[in-house]
């Protein structure tokens, strides 16, 4: 990956940089070893900065064809309240308390240039958050509402960056958001996936799709 090259290449110089330095302000070369230790946490820095984008773009997801991100299971335990559980690729699973009638799913997709796609970077998506809607305006409007993240906050958020300073970065080809959302049923159970162009969500059980079939 060329950003793994990035990271060693600046830290490797910042590291010859830095001995060069010590060496030097052990001859009494002040003025030299100044420099070359200035120089040396210069590309330190630059070699952490990199780090830091490719822990967080290690986040999304890469989006070759159509891929799942996750499953979701309701259970009712009130009138517009449901418990919900997603369960991710990996295993892991997260547990929220939404109210509403629908539930939704919100990510970040970043798209990249040509150029940069034949160096191996593809579409790449993150789940933002996850929430519960009213049917209703009325409701969406009046009724209490229930929304959580689904990603931890980030040192350097590369969707931040990206958005923020987009008109600087020529490789990143589009910024966007993307949300697909259904109605909530008890027992329900529905496979989120995500593609090139966004989201996709689709009943699996018989519960969600009765819920699906009578939606209006």
């Amino acid at each position: 990956m060329p950003l793994n090259a990035l990271i060693a290449i600046f830290g490797l110089l910042g590291l010859f940089l830095l001995i060069v330095a010590v060496r030097r302000f052990r001859v009494m070369n002040v003025g030299s070893g100044v420099f070359s230790g200035s120089m040396a946490m210069v590309f330190l820095v630059l070699a952490a900065a990199v780090l830091a984008l490719v822990l967080d773009l290690r986040t999304y997801q890469r989006l070759t064809n159509e891929t799942p991100v996750g499953e979701l299971d309701l259970s009712r335990v009130a009138p517009h309240q449901y418990d919900a559980v997603l369960t991710y690729p990996n295993g892991s699973v997260a547990v929220f308390f939404l109210r509403g009638d629908e539930w939704q799913v919100d990510a970040r997709i970043l798209k990249w240039q040509g150029t940069v796609n034949l160096l191996g970077f593809d579409a790449a998506l993150k789940l933002d958050r996850i929430s519960g809607r009213y049917t209703d305006i009325a409701d969406e409007r009046g009724q209490p509402r229930t929304v959580y993240e689904l990603h931890p906050p980030e040192t350097i958020d590369l969707w931040d960056l990206a958005r923020r300073y987009h008109r600087w970065l020529p490789w990143v080809d589009a910024l966007y958001g993307s949300a697909t959302f259904l109605p909530m049923a008890d027992k329900g159970s529905y496979e989120i996936s995500a593609s090139q162009t966004g989201l996709i969500a689709r009943p699996l059980n018989e519960a969600a799709r009765t819920a699906v079939s009578g939606w209006h």
